[in-house]
């Protein structure tokens, strides 16, 4: 039955509330032997009025990161918007993970430019190879592995 709504357009109810009314997500996979989840965005992204990063954060994050994740696969096709604010609730996301990383998969490129406005693409990996339009068709496990060398070139070459 279809309840969770945004901005009136009702959603399937595979999508899970977690605390914004205008973003939604899916916890697609997670992998606690690895390390890693994936997860999956509708919706529009807003920091500035609703503070959706403290939700997430808060709801969702703190208890994948209690749990041993500090890998995250983030994608965003179904990211409509962004409106930004600051970037404290990333930094701490960021710092939490040690040796973890986050990459954002396909997000749209103005959702990307406006991380880069308020510095947030200092802590999630965005663009390039990591635009993977097939992800549908591999496992999580592939997924991660691809994702996981893609980050790991990066982070050699600094």
């Amino acid at each position: 039955m279809y309840q969770e709504a945004i901005y009136n357009y009702y959603i399937d109810p595979a999508w899970d509330y977690m605390g914004s009314e205008t973003l939604y997500i899916k916890l697609l996979y997670v992998d606690y032997d690895h390390g890693y989840a994936v997860i999956d965005f509708i919706g529009e992204w807003n920091d500035a009025v609703t503070n959706d990063i403290m939700f997430l954060k808060r709801n969702v994050l703190d208890h994948l990161n209690l749990n041993g994740i500090n890998q995250y696969i983030l994608i965003g096709e179904k990211v409509f918007n962004f409106h930004g604010s600051d970037d404290c609730y990333y930094e701490e996301w960021f710092e939490e993970i040690e040796d973890g990383w986050i990459a954002a998969i396909n997000f749209r490129d103005f959702v990307v430019e406006e991380w880069k406005k308020y510095d947030i693409d200092s802590y999630i990996n965005t663009g390039g190879e990591l635009d993977i339009t097939n992800w549908r068709t591999m496992t999580p496990q592939v997924l991660y592995e691809k994702i996981k060398t893609i980050i790991g070139r990066r982070i050699d070459l600094i």
